[in-house]
């Protein structure tokens, strides 16, 4: 089963094979989006182990959103032992986001 995965904008696309799936965590993505794909894995009838590739949309899109969805994919590819995609159709060793613009980090109060 392919899996592909968006988490660039607040709402979360996820795809297996040609059934789509749409979320919007909120502030919960972190806590919620392994949960969540698994579950759909079930609905179909499948399990991680079932997963065959991943497609991850790699950006540019949320720092947030971006960081947490290549952290679940990645590590996915990697236990499983499948061929991980950016959106481009590259294969990768790893997926490292593409955010679009330097970070905005506030600089500390003291």
């Amino acid at each position: 089963m392919k899996l592909y995965l968006d988490t660039s904008t607040s709402e979360t696309t996820l795809r297996l094979d040609d059934k789509e799936y749409t979320h919007d965590f909120g502030h919960d993505l972190a806590e919620k989006l392994l949960s969540y794909l698994h579950d759909k894995l079930q609905e179909n009838g499948k399990d991680f182990k079932d997963l065959t590739e991943i497609t991850f949309m790699s950006g540019p899109g949320s720092f947030t959103g971006l960081r947490i969805g290549a952290a679940i994919i990645n590590t996915l590819a990697h236990e499983l032992d499948i061929p991980l995609y950016d959106h481009h159709g590259n294969k990768l060793p790893i997926i490292i986001p593409e955010y679009g613009r330097p970070a905005n980090i506030s600089k500390p109060q003291k």
